[in-house]
């Protein structure tokens, strides 16, 4: 079975060096993508969002990644794009953007290790906004299936969700969004939203999500759950327990992994 791997990945904005709300710099909108070569860009509350085409292969990806940042960087005009996972804008000027600029989680998501349960809605209060680095995994062409998307996240976390606690520093993020098990069901697989948007640093990041990505949906499909052996992937992503997570990937991949 073949995976295809896409992303929607959020990104901020500066201006001359100081952070600024996307909010009118660019077209597009969650209901209305803006349509570039291999995906699309829109605003996204404060951030600048791009999705990329589904890709079968490294190279592709790699490709789909790189085209449409360089379309979002024309669309902005000099302004520069920054993959930090928080942005600390403060009270006031979250409190000067426009109301669909600073809402939160208008739509929910699931968390895989509670059944599926719904995710509680952030806290729009707060005084910074978060940035995602969501990935869209697709196996399947027919209805979805909620225990299968359920099985790949958990997959997803013990692959990608533990591994990214060694380029991910962040542990502010995870208040309001993207902790373990964080989901959303689709037509064509699942939309895995635990990570922020700091793969997007490097290429060679970039690469290692698709690679890790392939890795643990093939050996799925082999039969091998691996998140089964261990038992306390949540709360070490949750808790950013690098210790914890470098001893559990030494133990599955050989000592010195990490």
């Amino acid at each position: 079975m073949k995976l295809l791997v896409g992303a929607d990945p959020e990104l901020f904005v500066s201006d001359n060096g100081k952070l600024v709300s996307c909010h009118g710099l660019l077209p597009g909108t969650k209901a209305e993508p803006h349509r570039v070569e291999r995906g699309a860009v829109q605003v996204d509350g404060m951030a600048a969002e791009f999705n990329i085409d589904p890709a079968g292969d490294e190279e592709t990806f790699i490709t789909n990644l790189n085209t449409v940042q360089n379309a979002l960087r024309e669309l902005l005009g000099g302004r520069s794009l920054e993959a930090i996972p928080v942005a600390h804008f403060g009270h006031e000027y979250i409190q000067s953007q426009p109301q669909e600029a600073r809402e939160l989680g208008c739509e929910p998501d699931f968390n895989a290790w509670l059944d599926g349960a719904i995710n509680p809605k952030p806290n729009v209060d707060a005084p910074f906004r978060t940035a995602s680095g969501h990935v869209h995994l697709g196996w399947k062409t027919d209805d979805p299936c909620f225990d299968e998307a359920i099985a790949v996240t958990k997959q997803m976390d013990f692959f990608l969700g533990l591994e990214s606690l060694f380029w991910d520093d962040d542990k502010e993020r995870r208040q309001l969004y993207g902790r373990a098990g964080c989901m959303r069901p689709k037509h064509y697989g699942v939309e895995y939203r635990v990570l922020s948007n700091a793969w997007l640093r490097s290429e060679e990041l970039s690469r290692k999500v698709f690679q890790l990505a392939q890795r643990g949906f093939d050996a799925l499909m082999k039969g091998d759950m691996v998140f089964e052996r261990y038992d306390n992937i949540e709360s070490v992503i949750n808790n950013s327990d690098k210790e914890e997570a470098r001893r559990i990937l030494n133990d599955y991949y050989g000592a010195g992994y990490v």
